[in-house]
């Protein structure tokens, strides 16, 4: 009787992109924080169950969010619509200079590994000072959402983990903003792969017993 629910409670995750700032009045914000770099800016929100990143850069902006109900958010601007279901890849360049890329990856695990989990990323988050919502089921079983947002003049990498006890839920995103020099028109190039790859290697999976340093 429990696999129908895991089934669906995954299925309603989805990453959104947009090409437009979004009101924080569409999330229940428990948390933020802002970044300003002398070529772009950003700030991230953390709310129950998902997160949302906003980037200014040269008159662009573009915003990443994650969360269970879609519907809730209006679609003007959206770029991209991802099921977070399973693992998948997305790439997306903005104008001449602003790349984007992401990837999401899903695992769902028993009561203990689950618990674990959670246990090491709590820690996780409370060591490095990221962005954390923690919050309890209507049976009591903890849940989490984790953003660790790292940035430097042309980068901004992004790890977004989110728990969910119901189902045993491990969703995991990883994403970056780049800016480029804008001589690949196509954004397709070397760079891009370069990019791509340090992108995946910013977050590993993390299981019960992993070390998260």
């Amino acid at each position: 009787m429990s696999n129908p629910t895991k089934t669906t409670s995954l299925q309603t995750y989805h990453m959104l992109v947009f090409r437009k700032a979004l009101h924080p009045e569409f999330f229940g914000i428990e948390g933020r924080s802002r970044i300003k770099h002398e070529d772009y800016d950003a700030e991230s929100w953390i709310f129950r169950g998902g997160h949302a990143v906003r980037v200014q850069h040269n008159g662009l902006c573009v915003v990443e969010v994650v969360l269970e109900q879609v519907d809730q958010i209006p679609d003007r601007g959206l770029v991209a619509t991802l099921p977070c279901a399973g693992e998948r890849d997305h790439d997306e360049k903005f104008g001449e200079s602003l790349v984007y890329m992401t990837t999401i990856q899903t695992e769902t695990l028993s009561d203990h590994l689950y618990m674990g989990t959670y246990k090491e990323m709590l820690q996780h988050a409370r060591e490095s000072d990221s962005l954390c919502s923690m919050w309890t089921d209507e049976i009591g079983k903890p849940n989490l959402s984790v953003l660790d947002v790292q940035s430097s003049r042309t980068e901004m990498h992004i790890q977004g983990y989110h728990l969910r006890s119901d189902c045993g839920l491990v969703l995991r995103t990883q994403s970056m903003f780049q800016l480029t020099s804008g001589q690949e028109k196509d954004g397709k190039g070397r760079g891009d792969k370069a990019a791509r790859g340090a992108a995946r290697a910013v977050a590993r999976p993390v299981r019960a017993g992993d070390d998260l340093d």
